[in-house]
């Protein structure tokens, strides 16, 4: 082989070998560069994340709560209302017909146990038809007039 092609070929591989360290070298300054720029994204959405869960949170509490204060308010409004009603009625579908009009009547599950009233927790026996205890329910919250009759 000659002189100038030996060089040559020393000269091309000098070439490729520089060729190839600069990929290299490019390579490796990429893969730092992305895994800089996830590491730093990743942090970035963990704080956005963060600041918006903690907003959007708040905001909605603002919103519902007054919504589900007012639901259970008027539960509650509705079952003082109706209170007198249901113990009125109640007794008749709980088989408790000597209770049927009475104050006293409570008609509460506790867990299994039935309350019946503060007089006679578990109900007059059957066959029993008045209460001695029995005091009328004050219907006067519905009266719409000064008149004793209806």
């Amino acid at each position: 082989m000659n002189d100038w092609q030996k060089d040559l070929t020393e000269m091309l591989e000098t070439f490729v070998n520089q060729v190839e360290e600069f990929f290299l070298d490019v390579a490796q300054d990429m893969t730092e560069a992305m895994s800089e720029f996830v590491e730093f994204s990743e942090e970035v959405s963990v704080q956005i994340n963060t600041t918006f869960v903690d907003e959007v949170e708040e905001y909605l509490t603002h919103l519902v709560s007054p919504v589900l204060e007012a639901y259970f308010g008027i539960g509650g409004a509705i079952d003082e209302v109706t209170q007198p009603i249901t113990r009125t009625v109640e007794p008749m579908l709980t088989q408790h017909s000597a209770c049927v009009g009475c104050r006293h009547f409570h008609g509460q599950y506790y867990g299994e146990s039935f309350l019946v009233c503060g007089m006679h927790p578990y109900g007059m026996g059957e066959g029993v038809e008045t209460c001695p205890d029995k005091e009328a329910v004050d219907w006067g919250l519905f009266r719409f007039d000064d008149r004793e009759e209806w």
